[in-house]
């Protein structure tokens, strides 16, 4: 069932709009625009009402800040006034608001714009999933992992988790290409791609393709240790594809990993340790490749081979 979220001031107007909705949808109030800003951040709606004139928040600047959060942006906002001019409805929509009624509220009017904004932000899920695939080899692109990133990495600032990073390259890429041919290198591609995600499944794990041979994977809740030796089972398992390489170079298609460990703070930046998680591939690269580096927050390193 859809969720949706009431913010408004006054009790008995939430109440009402919520007997309303109650039937078709799980609906939740909140008095405040700083308790709905928060909540609304903690959980996934499919709709949210706005009171525009509430006491601790101008409606309009919550309805800015939801446009520019991360989590809510793509949430459709129904701004709710008693004030029917012109002007406040312009203002509305102009922000970013999908629509805008007025008190006193029509029952078959909330339940029609609703159900219609709700399919529409259903579509547009949709086409935005469609959108963040990576068309050669299935998994999360770049725009995907540029919001999961963020995401995750709030998340674990928020429960005080270890956050861990790490980034994977085919290793001498250039050389496979060519030697066999694009189409060729697009299969090995591919097939990392799926052998590498199979092994990244939890809800707080993430695998996308960073860009070209290369791909980013994020995990919560493991410490560096076990993050390293996890790791490595996913390096050896793309090396027991026995996919061929230029014997010049190595027998088998392999990779290269570099990651690092820690649990964030606000104070830390995510850009920082995603450097530190490049630097160590690039230490797995010069030691020899086929092998994974890692890092914890400390700087302790655990190395392959």
């Amino acid at each position: 069932m859809d969720k949706i979220l009431i913010i408004e001031d006054s009790r008995a107007q939430a109440e009402y709009l919520k007997s309303i909705l109650a039937t078709d949808y799980e609906v939740a109030i909140c008095l405040t625009g700083e308790e709905g800003f928060r909540m609304a951040k903690s959980e996934a709606f499919s709709l949210i009402f706005l009171d525009i004139i509430m006491p601790d928040v101008d409606g309009f600047t919550l309805l800015k800040n939801l446009q520019e959060a991360i989590l809510t942006k793509y949430t459709p906002v129904i701004l709710v006034s008693g004030l029917a001019d012109v002007q406040h409805e312009e203002k509305g929509l102009t922000l970013g608001a999908v629509d805008y009624i007025t008190k006193p509220f029509s029952p078959v009017i909330v339940r029609a714009r609703a159900n219609i904004h709700i399919k529409l932000h259903h579509y547009q899920m949709q086409f935005m999933q469609q959108a963040m695939v990576d068309q050669l080899t299935g998994v999360a692109n770049r725009r995907r992992y540029e919001d999961d990133s963020v995401m995750k990495w709030r998340e674990a600032v928020r429960l005080g988790l270890s956050f861990s990073v790490c980034i994977f390259d085919i290793d001498k890429f250039k050389v496979y290409n060519d030697t066999f041919g694009h189409p060729a290198g697009d299969k090995v591609i591919a097939s990392v791609a799926k052998t590498a995600s199979s092994f990244l499944q939890r809800s707080t794990d993430f695998f996308g393709r960073y860009g070209g041979e290369e791909f980013v994977a994020i995990m919560i809740g493991n410490d560096a240790r076990s993050a390293f030796e996890f790791m490595q089972t996913v390096r050896q398992a793309v090396e027991d594809l026995r996919i061929p390489h230029d014997p010049s170079v190595s027998q088998w298609v392999t990779m290269s990993i570099g990651g690092v460990t820690l649990i964030p703070k606000d104070s830390d930046s995510y850009d920082r340790y995603l450097k530190i998680a490049d630097s160590m591939l690039y230490n797995a690269k010069r030691g020899g490749r086929n092998m994974v580096v890692w890092s914890d927050s400390g700087r302790q390193q655990w190395r392959e081979k």
